[in-house]
């Protein structure tokens, strides 16, 4: 059954513990998907306001660029199954943590150090490693499908994870407990599914040979992974403006949106983000990688610069889910050319030094919107964002619409 169902997910692709892979994303999909709604709720009800929302937001995105800079630079030393394993625990050790906190140097320091992802994207150590064994895994012939079918995996769970941000009030109602209680429990279940994804990257086989066992550093492809970095920047500093987490705060303060009403947003929104990536593989194969990046990027932002200026909720929340009906395509193409415009060899390394500078300038942007929302100029991050993604896509169409990779 097991081959069964690889073969019709994965046609034509090894397994090389290509399910173990998609189970963990699936996972950490999950366990971002509430994380990143409940985080300013929990926060808020600790007391603390948009500045140390924004603040922890930002503490967990430096963090995880930091520690994917770790790995493009010395994770060569160790086999990518290590690395895994260790990134698994410290994903339960960050949930158990900051379930158990109430301070905001302590959650922010663990929030440094841990984990957490506040945005809809998986921004962390678990991304280049899991990209590389995906990609010696797969030819150029099936590597944007299962980039696609990755992201997938990941999209999906994460909309579940944010339907499950109604969980803290089923359990308020059903057993009476103190809201801060029921909350500190979704950061505590965090934890347990860190503990699962430990417990799956257990049963990925060990490497067989030296050239699977470690991330090699990056040699001939240098030049093109520092123009890819520099300009997904670029887009990462836009995007942390409006991640997950400081969008539920858009809501909450413009429109007095419910946890629940807000959960079932970002549920629509990431099963629509999750369908559009499905067609990802396809429409790339019409119009190339860089394409599918560029030319359903704009219209995504667009709608975001659109509902912003909207005074109607359902306007706004229409635009918004427009907006996910695009947005997320262009993440199985990235991955895919990223993977393809360098060597074997270098895969990891590539996947960590454009993530990194994506992480680093994410991280810098939620503290500079969480400035914005305290001080009453809330749309001005999302059309800030909107902008700059727009001058991103049209900087990355210009500098490789002619590029030419073995996959288009």
């Amino acid at each position: 059954m097991r081959r069964f169902i690889l073969h019709r997910l994965l046609p034509r692709v090894p397994e090389h513990g290509i399910l173990v892979i998609f189970a963990t994303r699936a996972l950490r999909g999950f366990a971002d998907g509430f994380v990143a709604v409940l985080l300013p709720v929990y926060l808020m009800s600790l007391g603390l306001g948009g500045v140390e929302v924004g603040a922890i937001a930002t503490a967990t995105l430096f963090g995880s660029a930091l520690a994917t800079l770790a790995v493009g630079a010395w994770g060569h030393r160790w086999s990518g199954r290590t690395l895994l394993l260790s990134a698994a625990a410290l994903m339960a050790a960050t949930g158990l943590a900051f379930s158990s906190l109430s301070s905001f140097w302590p959650l922010l320091i663990i929030a440094f150090v841990g984990t957490l992802n506040p945005s809809s994207g998986d921004v962390s150590v678990f991304l280049p490693l899991e990209h590389a064994r995906l990609a010696a895994a797969t030819d150029a012939a099936t590597r944007t499908d299962v980039f696609a079918r990755y992201a997938l995996a990941g999209a999906l769970c994460a909309a579940l994870g944010a339907l499950a941000t109604g969980i803290p009030d089923r359990l308020i109602g059903l057993f009476g407990v103190q809201r801060l209680d029921a909350l500190r429990a979704m950061f505590f279940l965090y934890g347990l599914i860190g503990f699962a994804v430990w417990s799956l990257y257990r049963k990925l086989p060990r490497p067989a040979s030296q050239s699977h066992a470690a991330p090699a550093a990056l040699d001939q492809s240098k030049a093109v992974v520092m123009k890819l970095a520099a300009l997904f920047s670029v887009d990462s500093f836009a995007g942390g403006l409006v991640v997950n987490s400081l969008l539920a705060l858009w809501l909450f303060q413009k429109f007095g949106l419910s946890l629940a009403a807000a959960g079932a947003f970002f549920f629509g929104s990431g099963l629509l983000g999750a369908a559009s990536q499905l067609a990802a593989p396809r429409l790339a194969k019409r119009i190339g990688l860089i394409n599918t990046m560029v030319f359903t990027h704009i219209p995504a932002s667009m709608c975001l610069i659109a509902a912003a200026f909207s005074s109607n909720v359902w306007l706004a929340l229409g635009l918004l889910l427009a907006r996910a009906m695009v947005s997320s395509m262009d993440v199985p193409a990235r991955s895919a050319f990223v993977m393809a415009v360098v060597q074997p060899h270098e895969r990891a390394a590539a996947a960590s030094f454009t993530a990194v500078p994506r992480s680093l300038a994410s991280a810098v942007s939620p503290l500079l919107a969480g400035w914005l929302f305290q001080s009453g100029w809330i749309a001005t991050p999302l059309v800030a964002c909107g902008l700059l993604k727009i001058a991103y896509d049209l900087a990355l169409w210009r500098a490789f619409r002619s590029h030419r990779t073995e996959s288009t």
